[in-house]
């Protein structure tokens, strides 16, 4: 948890100043009790209003000044908690924001969401009460036992016993109730998740008519949640009675001690006052202490989780200072790319998906990129924008290793269309926008024409204003692609990946794609096309088949026909054996 050392630096003359008043407020509550004695015993016992009136005077300031130090030490430590919150929110977001995709795959979507916001929370939470409660409560048990003592040192064996028994149960509760606490956070974690994966996926639930298990699964993963909230409680459940009970007991000692200590005329009654008063401070700050604690566990359980987020080092090196120049005519070489994915923290790496892959793209060349499910398609362009980085072997740009590219620089080149078209709530003009925030009205209209989408867009009563819902929930699947190829376009990049990204599209309006993509003006665009049909890219430069995360064969359309066995039996069962080969 050394991460949050530096949130106490940057708070700590704020945080100081806070202590400080507290401490004044301290002293004016354990002034009270003193005076209150007095009052009794030197006023009222001997009939003297003048020093009733005048240690009556002197409460009613220290209370006054007391009530405005706490106002004081509320605003500030409010201030202070929703700063820090803020803060470590923000870094957090920014940490993952910074996340290679090979450290994102080690935690799940569910407990980053619950670690941002709700382990946060619980942090936050945890620091008010550092500044509220945490450091009065001490305060005041050791400022009543020191007041105590000296209005009556003979009635020092009562708190001496009462103490350590409350510091005993609270030690008891901090051992037990941490680990429970941990589980509480881990269910939450289910919950989330559980809830994202069923909102994300609501329409094939409901296709498939899964309700009913999609309820089960969410009930069980609610019935943990609750389950280990049941069992801290059952913890809990004792703890404060406990405390209760051995203060009280305390209390009572003194009455009866005290009043057997008056009797014998050692003890005056407004000492007993007192002493009964400082008892209750002490027993109100035990509680208080004890609610700090469980906020404490809790909060180190959460912080443990943020912190493994924050400890987390990211495989993947990144260069600051090269850059790569120029903008277009793009020449990439693979040189025996291999790649696995981790199985997971601390586990080995998986079988490889990508084996020995070497080949090279020419400056503005057209590849296509085919080969069966699972062939390692998505993976072979994902390494290009370092997504991920190759478990061996390299890639080139322009003979320039991406490794030694500043990543931002490598990635303002290269435009990408994944397999699902990823939309925002926003107008279609927004949206477009994403890819180049900086293009003109004309540059979002050609952009458009080229991917084939103008057209629906014009035919929109809003146009280019149009509201696009939820994931463009309002548009059918082919809009969906051809807007975000319009994205891509518009940024004008060097690189264009395409990852099976006209799926949804008819044959026709692919072939326009393609026709107006290739003859545009976008002279030197090197683009790499996914794709499970073979006729969209029977027009590349090149073609590479992929069979089992091998290179099976690269090259043209006719050199692949005449080299690959493997090409000729997809090209026959897509198109047809009566199809010529050279049609």
């Amino acid at each position: 948890m050394n991460y949050l050392g530096k949130y106490f630096k940057k708070y700590g003359f704020t945080f100081s100043c806070t202590l400080f008043i507290l401490a004044g407020e301290a002293a004016c509550d354990l002034s009270l009790p003193t005076l209150m004695a007095h009052v009794i015993d030197n006023g009222i016992a001997k009939r003297d209003l003048r020093t009733v009136f005048a240690l009556c005077g002197w409460m009613l300031f220290l209370t006054a000044a007391g009530a405005c130090a706490a106002s004081l030490r509320n605003i500030f430590s409010n201030n202070i908690s929703q700063r820090f919150g803020r803060d470590v929110r923000s870094d957090l977001y920014r940490k993952i924001m910074n996340f290679s995709f090979g450290s994102l795959d080690r935690f799940d979507t569910g407990t980053l969401i619950t670690r941002t916001t709700n382990d946060v929370t619980q942090l936050q939470t945890f620091f008010n009460g550092i500044m509220r409660i945490f450091v009065k409560a001490p305060l005041l048990i050791i400022g009543s036992l020191v007041m105590a003592l000296s209005v009556n040192p003979g009635m020092a064996v009562v708190p001496a016993v009462v103490i350590p028994v409350v510091v005993f149960i609270i030690f008891l509760n901090l051992r037990w109730a941490y680990p429970l606490f941990r589980n509480v956070q881990a269910a939450l974690d289910r919950v989330n998740g559980t809830m994202r994966e069923f909102l994300s996926g609501i329409r094939v639930v409901k296709a498939f008519n899964r309700s009913d298990y999609e309820q089960t699964r969410f009930s069980e993963a609610n019935s943990e949640l609750s389950g280990a909230f049941i069992r801290v409680m059952k913890v809990m459940a004792g703890f404060i009675p406990s405390v209760l009970l051995a203060v009280n007991l305390g209390i009572l000692a003194v009455l009866w001690y005290g009043g057997y200590r008056v009797d014998l005329g050692q003890m005056k009654t407004g000492q007993i006052l007192a002493f009964v008063n400082y008892m209750t401070q002490i027993l109100f700050s035990l509680i208080m202490l004890s609610f700090i604690f469980n906020m404490l566990v809790r909060a180190r359980a959460s912080a443990e989780r943020i912190g493994a987020i924050f400890n987390t080092e990211d495989r993947m090196v990144y260069s600051m200072h090269p850059i790569l120049p120029g903008r277009k005519n793009f020449r990439i070489e693979f040189d025996k790319v291999s790649f696995s994915y981790f199985a997971g923290e601390g586990q080995r790496a998986r079988e490889p998906v990508l084996d020995n892959i070497s080949f090279v793209c020419g400056a503005g060349d057209n590849i296509g990129i085919i080969g069966a499910t699972g062939s390692g398609k998505s993976t072979l362009v994902g390494l290009i924008p370092r997504f991920y980085d190759p478990s061996s072997g390299s890639i080139f740009a322009n003979g320039i290793n991406i490794r030694n590219v500043d990543i931002r620089s490598l990635r303002e080149k290269i435009a990408i269309v994944p397999q699902k078209s990823v939309l925002f709530t926003g107008t279609i003009m927004e949206n477009i926008l994403w890819g180049n925030p900086a293009a003109s009205e004309e540059d979002v209209i050609e952009a458009s024409r080229i991917a084939q989408a103008h057209g629906f867009i014009s035919g929109f009563p809003g146009g280019y204003s149009s509201v696009i819902g939820r994931g463009g929930v309002n548009l059918s699947g082919g809009q969906k692609q051809r807007i975000a190829i319009a994205r891509a376009l518009v940024r004008k990049p060097g690189i264009l990946i395409m990852d099976d990204s006209t799926s949804s599209l008819d044959a026709g309006t692919e072939t326009r794609l393609q026709e107006a993509l290739f003859n545009s003006d976008a002279g030197g665009l090197t683009c790499f096309i996914i794709s499970q049909r073979i006729s969209s890219v029977l027009e590349s430069d090149s073609i590479l088949l992929l069979d089992g995360g091998r290179l099976e064969g690269f090259g043209s359309h006719a050199e692949l026909l005449k080299s690959s066995v493997l090409y000729r039996e997809l090209f026959h069962s897509q198109i047809g054996s009566e199809v010529p080969e050279d049609a």
